[in-house]
């Protein structure tokens, strides 16, 4: 059966190829429902295509889920595959710079993150539709709102991994073909600076900014990177005022806070809340709200069991590759904190996510779809049982 799977995959370059652009020249940004569930009709008009009836659960406000499952082998604990068709871009960028190939990579929104990925899934999960060998039932679960936190989708998420003897997640390998066993955990936190109004020059001593105030708090979180122990602070908006010559009444800013080790996720809210409180400008109050996040995904000894086994099998369809931490957060986050062996960044190979320059390498599409589907089919609950202590 492994034969046939691996076979028929080598015949789908073409065909993959032609699906990621049907896909990344749709528009679908995390915030905008109507394209998310467009690419999620392209998604599931392939499923069906490809004999997979698909379930759709509603969401009111993001991108519905998309779940498909596949008969498999005895095991009755379902094996998750995992992955999310929302994009960083804004709508209207499919159509600037759509779907291109230049020397041997392709470039379009969302290409590697995660849009390559999603097709990798698609190709694994119809390969083992056509031709069975799976060792316990497949579970597809595709995402729209992973982007923003999975606000909507996280629930979902973490039921299905619950479940699941393992997952897999097919976002990007790394650019030196690295795929991913740990991650680094993410907040995302919203400042609110509330101060008060006047007129700039007639009125200026009456004005307390919000601006002045959000000003020294920026200055201060950006004190709390500490790149030895893998913490970093970005603050990716910001906005305030009503005009140029008015006294600011209110500002706010978004961050983005990363750490590795679990036990420093407390440590680094106290600081954030301290500088929140006391970095002021007279007069002004501010607050601050969690309104995304990730955990951090960790290595067991049940997911380095999985990466040994990915390893060979990449091996053995002719490249080699090794597990890696990496700075970015992912959906993987979640299941692999709910206890579920987890690995990450199966995808094929990408770079520069999150830029116009995004980039996916051609040459590495049916090679990690095939070691996908190789280490599916050999995955048993005695593999993982065996690392336990």
């Amino acid at each position: 059966m492994d034969d046939k799977i691996l076979g028929w995959l080598d015949s789908q370059q073409e065909a993959m190829v032609d699906f990621l652009v049907s896909i990344v020249n749709i528009d679908s940004n995390s915030y905008d429902k109507p394209g998310i569930d467009r690419c999620g009709d392209a998604i599931s008009a392939f499923f069906r295509a490809n004999g997979m009836p698909v379930e759709t659960i509603s969401l009111p406000e993001h991108g519905d889920i998309l779940r498909v499952e596949t008969s498999g082998g005895p095991g009755g604990r379902p094996i998750l595959i995992l992955g999310h068709r929302d994009t960083v871009f804004p709508t209207g960028d499919a159509s600037r710079r759509p779907f291109t190939i230049r020397d041997g990579r392709a470039y379009g929104p969302g290409v590697a993150d995660m849009k390559a990925g999603l097709v990798v899934n698609c190709f694994v999960l119809a390969a083992f539709t056509r031709f069975g060998g799976a060792p316990a039932p497949l579970v597809g679960l595709v995402t729209g709102d992973e982007e923003i936190g999975s606000p909507a989708s996280r629930p979902h998420i973490e039921a299905e991994a619950r479940a699941a003897l393992a997952v897999f997640n097919a976002e990007s390998a790394r650019a030196n073909g690295d795929f991913v066993v740990a991650r680094r955990g993410c907040l995302f936190i919203e400042i609110v600076v509330e101060g008060r109004s006047a007129h700039s020059g007639v009125n200026f001593d009456e004005g307390r900014s919000a601006v002045e105030a959000l000003a020294r708090k920026i200055s201060a979180l950006y004190g709390l990177t500490r790149r030895d122990d893998l913490v970093t602070v970005n603050v990716g908006q910001i906005s305030g005022g009503q005009s140029v010559n008015t006294v600011a009444a209110r500002a706010s800013a978004r961050v983005d806070l990363r750490y590795y080790e679990a036990a420093d996720r407390a440590r680094l809210l106290g600081e954030v809340q301290h500088i929140v409180e006391t970095c002021d400008a007279p007069g002004t109050s501010a607050r601050f709200e969690i309104f995304g996040e990730f955990p951090p995904m960790n290595e067991t000894p049940a997911s380095r069991a999985l990466a040994d086994l990915y390893c060979r099998s990449a091996a053995q369809v002719g490249f080699g590759t090794r597990g890696a931490l990496t700075a970015g957060a992912a959906d993987s986050s979640f299941t692999a904190a709910v206890g579920a062996p987890t690995l990450c960044g199966l995808g094929p190979v990408g770079g520069r996510y999150h830029s116009d320059d995004e980039y996916m390498e051609l040459a590495s599409f049916v090679p990690r779809a095939k070691a996908l589907a190789l280490t599916i089919a050999r995955l048993d609950a005695k593999t993982l049982s065996e690392t336990a202590p």
